[in-house]
């Protein structure tokens, strides 16, 4: 660690599960005050986990009345990620387990993000709240390399969910599966992914399925943060479902369900929450220490 700083405490913890084997798994260090970006990229890659956390004291201005104040800090394998919703998610349940329940806010590279944390009869769960999302289209060439490097056929695409690029904290290239078949047959072309994610500053590719009017099941590439595949993606939970809206696929007031992790044996589940006249999206979910 940088100048001979003693090694922090790292904390394992899931998210959107509460089961240790299920959801997407997060390192959480709760005090990174001494770490340098390569210490924390260090301990992101020997975790090997698609995110890590890291928290420092926030800036003066941040937090309301009741609420605790963070700046966090959010690194994959490779690299630093704007805003990772699963380890925030894991990183709230960890405060939570130390200091109870209650409201959080995190300053991340992307912008303010409140979370409220919850204890639902003993089991804790999270919901934080993105920054302003937006949608962009695609042009046509960069969604026919993006299906090429996936192996997709045009075909297999459900024509009612229009490719586009959802932000609500970070990138991500939005591709619906026709088919359940279709998005559980996942074998793409990892450096082919990876070059056009990095020209388009994409951090991962959603792809989803419609099971029912609210109900998804979603996968996500994530070549560009040295992993094949996210297992819950709160991030990318949160574009989602502004897009879903932007697009009028579901209601401007709605609650989302969103399995995610089943073809890798890490079920997890996200809720996605929509409200009328407020264009920020909530994203919540449960999570549990691993050891």
């Amino acid at each position: 660690m940088t100048m001979n700083a003693p090694r922090p405490e790292i904390l394992r913890y899931t998210a959107f599960s509460s089961a240790p084997d299920g959801g997407n798994p997060a390192g959480v260090v709760l005090d990174a005050t001494h770490l340098s970006d390569s210490d924390m990229i260090a301990i992101a890659a020997e975790l090997g986990y698609s995110e890590s956390a890291f928290l420092t004291a926030p800036p003066e201005d941040l937090g309301g009345a009741g609420e605790r104040a963070y700046s966090i800090r959010y690194f994959s394998p490779k690299a630093e990620v704007p805003f990772c919703g699963h380890a925030t998610i894991a990183t709230a349940v960890a405060l939570a387990e130390r200091t109870g329940p209650g409201k959080l806010v995190f300053a991340t590279r992307a912008g303010t993000v409140p979370v409220e944390v919850a204890d639902e009869g003993g089991t804790v769960r999270a919901t934080l709240t993105s920054v302003e999302p937006r949608i962009e289209e695609i042009t046509d060439a960069d969604r026919t390399e993006a299906l090429s490097a996936l192996g997709w056929p045009g075909a297999d695409l459900d024509q009612a969910f229009p490719p586009r690029i959802a932000f609500a904290g970070a990138r991500h290239l939005v591709l619906a599966a026709a088919t359940r078949e279709r998005l559980a047959d996942l074998a793409y072309d990892f450096a082919r992914l990876e070059a056009l994610m990095h020209r388009l500053d994409l951090t991962t590719v959603q792809l989803v399925w419609r099971e029912s009017a609210t109900v998804f099941h979603v996968r996500d590439p994530f070549p560009v943060g040295g992993v094949v595949e996210d297992p819950a993606t709160g991030a990318a939970a949160a574009a989602f479902g502004a897009y879903a809206r932007d697009l009028g696929l579901v209601p401007n007031d709605a609650v989302l369900t969103l399995h995610q992790g089943e073809d890798l044996g890490r079920p997890g589940e996200l809720t996605v929450t929509l409200r009328e006249g407020d264009s920020r999206v909530r994203v919540s979910g449960t999570g549990v220490r691993i050891r």
